[in-house]
Parts: C-alpha cells; sequence; structure tokens
C-alpha cells in the first residue's frame, strides 16, 4: 500500500510474512548470528563508558529541544545552508520529493547517479522512481549494493544483507555483477575486492550523487555521514552534484553536539568506538568537491508523528538500530516481515506514527513487550509504552461490532453477583471450545487456548461446606 507519505507494502500483514520467515531455517540463521555479534561488541564497549546512561540523556534531551522547536531550528538551517550556496527544497511526501530530485539530475543532462546508504531514500521508494523517469541508481554501500544487485529489500537497518550468508553473497556477484571475476570464492576479501574494483569505476565516471545525513545542524547549515566503509565520502566529494535528502527530524541544535552522538551512534550501531568515516559538508567550497549542492528536507508524515504526544519521541531516533538487534520478534522474522521500510520495533511505532495506525494496525503488536529495546536505545525511546499506546489506537481504529458486544456482554455479566453466576453456571457448556471458539470469539482463540471452566464453581463449593 503507498498512502503518499511512505513506501509501505505489508501485503500479506506481519503475521503471514512472520510464519513465512520462522519456517525458513536459513534465515533465522543468518540474522542471529549476525545480531548476537553485534550485540556481543555492543555490551562490551558500553560496560567500558562509564557515563553512558548520561550520554543517553543528553542525547534524549538535545533531540527533545529540537522536537519542540522544530520551525525555529528548521529555519536556522535553511538560511545557514544557504549562506554557504546550497539551494534548500522542501518536500511534503515521497512523491514530491522523488520528482523534485529527478528534475534536479535530469537539468544536469545524467542518466546515471551514485547513492550513500541512505534509509530515508528507501522510504521514499526514490530507486524505483528515478528508474521510472530513466535514470540508473548505483548504491555504493557494500550490503546494499547485495540487495540491489539481488533485486531483494534491506533487512535491517545499519546492515541491510544481514539475511544473507557470503555464499549467497559470491552467488549474487557472479549472476548479477558482470565485472565480477568468475574464480570468486566466497571469502570475504574476495569479495569485498570484487565490489570495490567494481564500484571504483562508477566513482570515477558518475558526475550526479544522492545522500542522507545522520545529522542536520541548524548552526552551520552542515549535514554529517557517518560510515564504515568510505564509499559514502567518495560520492560527497567527487561528483559535481550533490543531492541530500534529509527527515526534518535529523536536526541537531550545534556542531558541539556532536560530541554526544558520534559516541552514542557508533556504540549502538556497529559495536565501534567511532565511526571510521564522518563526512561533513557545509554548503559548495569554490574548487573542492560538488560545486552544485542541494539539500531536500523531508516531511512525509513527520508532522504526523510530532502532533502524537506520545509517539514524538520516535523522531529521536538516530537509525543505530540497536533495538532491532536485542528483539525476540526481529530475531526470528528478519526485517521484510515488517512489510516497510524500518523493521523491528522502532518499525513497529514508526510506521504506523507516519502512515496512521489505520494503514498499520498489525505492526504495534508485533511485541513481545518485553522492554529490551528500551533498555539498548541510546536516545531512550520508551518504545514500548508507544507500543501499547498505538495498540490501544489501533483497535479504535478498526472496531469489530462483534467483539464489542462480546465484552459488553462480559462487562455486564461481571458487574453483578447474581449475573456473574449466572454466567459461571452457562459456561459449563462451553467445554467444547477449549482450542477454539466459535466467531466472535474465534480470533482471540486463534493463538490461544480457553482453558477449561471449573466442573463446580467456587460459589457453589462454598455453600455445600
Amino acid at each position: 500500500m503507498n498512502t503518499g507519505e511512505l513506501i509501505w507494502t505489508e501485503d500479506p500483514p506481519f503475521p503471514e510474512n512472520a510464519k513465512r520467515a520462522v519456517d525458513n531455517s536459513q534465515l533465522r540463521r543468518n540474522v542471529r548470528n549476525a545480531t548476537a555479534t553485534i550485540r556481543q561488541r555492543r555490551a562490551g564497549l558500553v560496560a567500558e563508558t562509564p557515563d553512558w546512561q548520561e550520554l543517553r540523556k543528553a542525547g534524549a534531551a538535545i533531540k527533545d529541544d529540537v522536537l519542540h522547536h522544530l520551525d525555529a531550528y528548521l529555519e536556522e538551517f535553511e538560511r545557514n545552508a544557504a549562506n554557504r550556496r546550497a539551494t534548500v527544497h522542501w518536500a511534503r511526501d515521497a512523491a514530491e520529493a522523488s520528482q523534485t530530485i529527478t528534475d534536479l539530475i535530469k537539468k544536469t543532462g545524467e542518466t546515471e547517479v551514485i547513492k550513500v546508504k541512505s534509509m530515508v531514500t528507501q522510504e521514499i521508494g526514490l530507486v524505483d522512481a528515478l528508474q521510472n523517469a530513466g535514470i540508473n541508481a548505483h548504491e555504493t554501500d557494500l550490503a546494499e549494493l547485495i540487495v540491489q544487485l539481488a533485486h531483494d529489500r534491506p533487512s535491517h537497518i545499519v546492515v541491510p544483507a544481514l539475511h544473507r550468508n557470503r555464499a549467497e553473497i559470491r552467488r549474487i556477484f557472479l549472476d548479477h555483477m558482470a565485472d565480477a571475476p568468475r574464480d570468486l570464492t566466497d571469502d570475504p576479501h574476495a569479495l569485498a575486492e570484487a565490489a570495490r574494483l567494481h564500484l571504483r569505476r562508477l566513482f570515477l565516471r558518475t558526475k550526479v550523487a544522492i545522500s542522507g545525513a545522520n545529522f542536520a545542524i541548524a548552526e552551520t547549515g552542515g549535514l554529517l555521514v557517518a560510515e564504515s566503509e568510505g564509499n559514502g565520502r567518495m560520492c560527497l566529494t567527487l561528483p559535481e552534484t550533490l543531492i541530500s535528502v534529509v527527515g526534518i527530524e535529523k536536526l541537531i541544535p550545534t556542531f558541539s553536539d556532536l560530541e554526544v552522538f558520534l559516541q552514542l551512534l557508533p556504540r549502538s550501531a556497529t559495536g565501534e568506538r567511532m565511526n571510521p568515516y564522518n563526512s561533513v559538508w557545509t554548503g559548495v567550497t569554490p574548487g573542492d568537491g560538488p560545486q552544485a549542492v542541494h539539500i531536500v528536507l523531508l516531511d512525509n508524515g513527520r508532522t504526523r508523528a510530532l502532533a502524537d504526544a506520545t509517539g514524538r519521541q520516535a523522531l529521536r531516533c538516530i537509525r543505530c538500530a540497536a533495538c532491532l538487534n536485542v528483539c525476540p520478534v526481529y530475531e526470528r522474522t528478519g526485517g521484510h516481515a515488517y512489510g516497510a521500510t524500518y523493521p523491528g520495533p522502532i518499525g513497529a511505532i514508526l510506521t504506523p506514527l507516519l502512515v496512521g495506525v489505520e494503514h498499520a494496525p498489525q505492526l504495534p503488536f508485533a511485541s513481545s513487550l518485553c522492554g529490551a529495546c528500551y533498555e539498548v536505545c541510546p536516545v531512550e525511546i520508551d518504545i514500548p509504552t508507544v507500543l501499547v499506546k498505538l495498540r490501544h489506537d489501533a483497535v479504535n481504529a478498526h472496531r469489530h461490532r462483534a467483539e464489542d458486544a462480546a465484552f459488553a456482554t462480559a462487562a455486564s455479566a461481571m458487574s453483578g453477583r447474581r449475573r456473574w453466576s449466572a454466567a459461571l453456571k452457562a459456561a459449563r457448556l462451553m467445554r467444547f471450545v477449549r482450542h477454539g471458539a466459535p466467531p466472535p470469539l474465534h480470533r482471540w482463540t486463534r493463538t490461544r487456548d480457553l482453558p477449561d471452566p471449573p466442573g463446580e464453581p467456587f460459589r457453589e463449593w462454598w455453600r455445600k461446606r
């Protein structure tokens, strides 16, 4: 489904997707091994950071300040970016953002672009939109390249090809990368070298690049991309034109605020003390780097989320995916089961907030409510509380008359002693529904056993004795 805002494809819905994923033992093994590795590295680095909880609180406070004064910070960012010869564009939704970017590329006369890994471009379906306009967009992040070559979808926010093992990756390269060596093995170094040589040719010939941003700095009008490979930096420095797509919630007030986030992000995302590459650029520098810099500030449902007093904290998210790596549901289903750009616990709240819970009513229930996601979140997003609130909203958005009548009947029976006693006697006639019930109760008993009512209710036992 495309609501006109977020690219949203829950068809079939999460329970069916999850069932199919759980039956895939190779998928479960790949996801479990990858998340366990990142989880263990993160735990070790957090343990050696004595002020970790203070950093979390600082990160949450900075992001909340931005959300409470978003209009002022957006204007400050636009003003400072424009002063450095960047052109700022505003996009209300996915369609407007994609059209703006397509028009900018067409003005250059180019038909090929290179891309930095970006969740927000996934969110708006940019690669497909460009393809429809006759423009080929090449992913340069290694994991995104694997996903693109396989005509697949990302399964993880930070490690998009986490659901693939190296034997599968070798097969993908041999089948879909024309310049891959025919004697390619599944050795990680060999796979990385094949990708490096393939990408080098793209870097040297492509004149337009597209990026997202981890942070947008209001004080300077600058953007920051944090990465581990260096491919992003090649995209940010070699082309003549750079177009950056940035969600309006990515703002931070000052350059010094990076001190907090550049400690929180790498530890939480990849289990590193720092990102190997942190690239910051502010507008145009004559004779150095892209000479045409465009920034597309994207709403795409974010102001809808901002209006939700409980849910707006999801906009603090810095896309570290720590919540995915500890989630027992994600570990067993992978990311595709969620049917949207953002999987895992953060996706279970962010997607309904962006598109409206009536369009994604099942995602808030894709959780055990164990609370592990909140414990690891570097900006203290209380995901379980938001999930419970969204479940309430989802039930109200999709009310079932038969269920409402059943619960109203139960409430009436429980509100008086005589009615409750009569209901207990009648319940003895319901023994036949131990493993399933007729409508309207069948939706409740589909995943639960209805226990047998007692042969002798307590009240009768008490009277006799």
